[in-house]
């Protein structure tokens, strides 16, 4: 019991498929020809995060609602695992009214959606002109909590403005975060004169995960002491836990051999990538521990790429 209080993880993400339906110029986590992972095996990992005491698991891609059997997999982890939160990650292409309702009756928790900006460009098309109507729609059928992600650096600056609008007109949480290379480092190169007007729109959220996109912006570095592979894990499509979705060509474990020890491991291990890191999920997960030693004395060096 207090290895779990200590080491267990507060968030996992695991990836149901690497295929998703868009090819957005800024993500490096997706492919054109996957297909999805048996869902006996997805249920086989989803025990063992279980086992290992986690309090979240957040299904992602990919593009998870390309998954067949995603409503049995939310169900599963909901109902069967009784996971405290159950989440899932979309671009929202993909759903409709009828598959709201799916999400609800299967025990989705929350959604992440991610929208860049409001016109299609040569980056992105997660934007406003196509998406607006289903995202009216989640608004009228989501039970479940829904946080509207804009990228700062995939749009034009003014268009995540818009974004933070719609998503506080339609009752969802307004998130923003910024671009980053394939490495997760920070690489915004414009988009700084609105940042002010951002943080006023955003309130307290902007500072959230100890205030590091203002000290990024101000210093061009945040260090903090990062838990992944312990408080965060990340799953990917070949059932092996990675630090984050960038580092996943280096470290890594089969979550199937993941033990306890492995938590305790890496949440000692310090991280070389961490100063100009932008993952907000893995700053959140390890907020909690700032105060606690990390006791390795070699940092981990994240993947040459």
């Amino acid at each position: 019991m207090l290895d779990r209080a200590l080491y267990a993880p507060f968030l996992a993400q695991i990836v149901v498929t690497r295929y998703c339906n868009l090819d957005c110029g800024y993500c490096s986590e997706y492919d054109k020809v996957s297909q999805p992972i048996p869902v006996a095996e997805l249920k086989r990992r989803i025990d063992k995060l279980r086992e290992l005491g986690t309090f979240a698991i957040e299904f992602t891609g990919g593009e998870p609602m390309t998954h067949p059997d995603i409503y049995e997999l939310i169900r599963y982890a909901r109902r069967d695992k009784r996971f405290f939160r159950t989440q899932m990650i979309s671009n929202a292409y993909l759903l409709s009214a009828d598959r709201v309702r799916a999400l609800n009756d299967a025990g989705l928790q929350e959604m992440q959606i991610s929208i860049d900006g409001v016109e299609p460009n040569d980056v992105t098309i997660k934007v406003l002109k196509p998406l607006r109507n289903k995202l009216e729609a989640v608004a009228r059928e989501a039970k479940f909590r829904v946080v509207l992600n804009s990228v700062v650096g995939s749009a034009p600056p003014d268009e995540v403005l818009a974004v933070i609008d719609l998503a506080r007109e339609l009752g969802f949480v307004p998130r923003v975060s910024f671009i980053h290379d394939d490495d997760g480092q920070l690489c915004l190169e414009g988009g700084w004169e609105l940042i002010a007007e951002i943080k006023r729109r955003l309130g307290r959220r902007f500072f959230n995960g100890g205030d590091y996109r203002q000290r990024l912006l101000d210093r061009g570095t945040a260090p903090f002491k990062c838990r992944a592979g312990s408080r965060y894990l990340y799953v990917d499509e070949f059932g092996t836990v990675r630090w984050c979705s960038q580092t996943r060509d280096g470290w890594g474990v089969p979550l199937a051999d993941y033990t306890r020890e492995h938590l305790r491991e890496q949440f000692h291990t310090p991280k070389d990538c961490n100063a100009q890191c932008t993952l907000g999920c893995v700053r959140h997960c390890s907020r909690y521990d700032q105060w606690r030693p990390q006791a390795r004395a070699r940092a981990a060096a994240a993947p040459a790429r």
